[in-house]
């Protein structure tokens, strides 16, 4: 089987390329083996040549193999196996040093007919050494997986950082609230100062007032009485000033003017008292362990007149510590966040009673310390007012009905405590308040029994 004239051009040529070549019969029997095959699997053509190729190399793929050629000749077209499907046909160990963890020269195979006429004669199959490629390949792949990794880190350093710079702008926002309450406050404290000692002697005047108003009536009682013993000219005269002066209606008139006056200046005062609580400048309040169940549920009794005929009061406590506070600022925050959940709720439905208003509370996971929330199903805040609610004096109420100190007084007395407020609303929708306070914010904590209310109704 020694080949001749363009036969011996042909397998010269085979032996020169780099690249692996034989070829096979019907009967599986080798017909060219070139000198790639001869230095990779150490078998000389001399020895190959007339052989059964599956004899010599039992370990290859017999049952894959003859169907590829068995394809090949029934259809005469190309065949072709890649190293990402089967990494090698012959196990050429390599010979040089392996790399990239391979054991064994990665291959990709083409199988070609030959053909004599029309007819398919013989396969030939030329194996491609893609070692290096694949090394490459898989360098490339970790170098992917790397640079995944590295984005994936990036993206999720960017989200820590897209966090940590949300919570630095709220930080700074709460600081500048801070500061701004802070320096209100001693406004107020003064101004609070300056108001009441004015209001105090002014009511004074007015109680003294209303005496001598109540002196003179009688002293013209006791005129008019004696008008009848005078005489037609007097009596004349009398009855003229009496005309002139209104004096019926003055008589009507001047305790309603008296009252009015108390009552405003008795407003006045209810403002200067908020003032006062606002800059905490009261410092005579004691710190006390106390249940907090019981100082909301005397508050909700205090308010229960307020809330009853615009909303449903609900209370779902849950299971609280005892906690070092002042219980009359308490009070005051769940007052002042209860009515005003309650004038939120009020005209938000067709009945009387149109909202609902729920106080809940419970412990802070992780945390020494425990909540409250106030939540009403009312009208909501704005989104552009949401920045200025804990402002002094500012009010969404129409003139007259609101001082706009409620929210501010209940910010100052949470920051006395150590605690955070936190408000999310939804227009139409609703408001909800939470309070977080520290268990213990001054002292150490005695042990004491955990407290719970069970959810109910009013």
């Amino acid at each position: 089987m020694e080949p001749v004239g363009a036969d011996k051009l042909a397998f010269a040529i085979a032996d020169l390329v780099d690249v692996g070549v034989f070829a096979v019969d019907r009967g599986m029997r080798v017909v060219i083996w070139n000198g790639f095959m001869e230095r990779h699997s150490g078998r000389a053509r001399a020895d190959m040549l007339g052989g059964s190729l599956f004899d010599v190399f039992p370990d290859l793929p017999e049952k894959w193999l003859r169907r590829k050629f068995e394809s090949v000749f029934l259809l005469g077209s190309y065949a072709f196996s890649g190293w990402e499907h089967r990494p090698y046909l012959f196990r050429f160990d390599h010979n040089r040093p392996i790399t990239g963890g391979l054991d064994a020269m990665r291959q990709n195979c083409t199988f070609i007919p030959i053909r004599d006429g029309e007819d398919v004669t013989a396969v030939c199959v030329t194996i491609t050494d893609m070692t290096d490629i694949c090394i490459a390949y898989q360098e490339l792949q970790k170098r992917e997986r790397l640079v995944s990794d590295a984005l994936e880190q990036l993206t999720e350093r960017n989200h820590e950082l897209s966090s940590a710079n949300a919570q630095l702008e709220q930080a700074h926002q709460q600081l500048l609230q801070s500061e701004k309450l802070a320096a209100i406050g001693q406004l107020a404290a003064g101004v609070a100062h300056e108001i009441n000692n004015p209001v105090g002697f002014v009511l004074s005047n007015l109680n003294s007032l209303e005496s001598y108003v109540h002196d003179l009536l009688e002293v013209i009682d006791a005129y008019m009485g004696a008008e009848a013993s005078l005489g037609t000219e007097e009596r004349g005269r009398l009855s003229a000033a009496r005309r002139d002066a209104d004096l019926d209606y003055v008589r009507e008139d001047a305790p309603a003017l008296l009252r009015e006056s108390r009552e405003g200046l008795a407003r006045v005062r209810e403002i200067v008292v908020d003032l006062r609580d606002f800059s905490r400048v009261d410092t005579s309040h004691a710190w006390e362990w106390v249940d907090l169940h019981r100082c909301i549920e005397s508050t909700l009794n205090i308010v229960g007149k307020e809330v009853r005929y615009r909303a449903e009061l609900v209370r779902c406590f849950g299971e609280l510590p005892q906690v070092r506070c002042i219980p009359s600022q308490i009070g005051q925050v769940v007052l002042n966040l209860v009515i005003n959940a309650a004038h939120a709720c009020a005209g938000t439905g067709t009945d009387a009673v149109s909202g609902m208003v729920c106080v809940r509370t419970g412990i802070v996971a992780g945390e020494d310390a425990v909540w409250i929330e106030v939540q009403d199903t009312g009208c909501g805040i704005a989104p552009e007012n949401m920045k200025r609610i804990f402002e002094p004096f500012f009010t969404t109420k129409p003139v007259g009905q609101g001082t706009g100190l409620g929210l501010s007084v209940t910010y100052g007395i949470v920051s006395a405590h150590g605690g955070t407020i936190d408000v999310r609303s939804v227009v139409n929708q609703g408001t909800t308040f939470r309070i977080v306070l520290p268990v213990d914010h001054a002292g150490p904590r005695p042990a004491v029994e955990h407290t719970a209310l069970a959810v109910g109704r009013s």
